[in-house]
């Protein structure tokens, strides 16, 4: 299933491709694909060129490996998420390597490497889903990550589904309109609060 986005000025077709929806098949990923995803989040900017993102792979051919991602997300992303044959856990590395200073742009930086690899799926019609929804203290514990690391996010991965095989609600909001607030929302001029003189909205 597509659901390309409605924009309000022109958007490059992978961007305007990319959404995040639950309903996922359960058709492997291959081997060759996931090395290109993790390329492009090798690629991704980061500060200082510090690259602080760390990727934990589950994959169905690891059933134990595949069992400690899932039992780490909330019920609500259960739910869905049991039928993507990835998962993932993004996380990042908190301080500089050379220096040990706090490395304040770690997040962002873990999420720009996060949407490199979720743009490059959409390239090879694969799906992505990154969710908020897990424990992060399990996690941190049943995975194995050390202090100086913060987990950040959990991704789905996989190819798309039916949209008819989630339960009602969840498929109501897989076959909604995708909505975004509009730019002038989100971007000031010179200063904060001043909206730009688009002629969109």
């Amino acid at each position: 299933m597509e659901k390309p986005a409605e924009t309000q000025f022109p958007l490059h077709d992978l961007l305007q491709r990319r959404w995040s929806p639950r309903a996922f098949s359960e058709r492997m990923v291959e081997p060759d694909r996931l090395r290109s995803l993790f390329e492009a989040a090798r690629w991704a900017p980061s500060s200082n060129n510090e690259q602080p993102w760390h990727f934990i792979l589950g994959t169905k051919a690891d059933p134990a490996g595949y069992d400690r991602l899932f039992s780490c997300l909330k019920e609500g992303n259960k739910k869905w998420a049991f039928r993507a044959p990835v998962l993932l856990l993004s996380v990042a590395r908190m301080h500089f390597e050379d220096e040990g200073t706090p490395n304040r742009h770690a997040w962002h930086d873990t999420g720009m490497a996060a949407l490199s690899l979720s743009l490059q799926a959409t390239a090879l019609g694969l799906i992505a889903h990154q969710m908020a929804g897990f424990d992060v203290e399990k996690a941190r514990a049943d995975l194995g990550i050390p202090a100086g690391f913060e987990p950040v996010a959990m991704i789905a991965l996989g190819y798309p589904g039916d949209p008819a095989i989630l339960d009602e609600r969840l498929r109501q909001r897989e076959l909604a309109p995708r909505e975004r607030k509009s730019a002038r929302e989100f971007v000031a001029i010179g200063r904060w609060n001043v909206p730009p003189d688009w002629q969109a909205d």
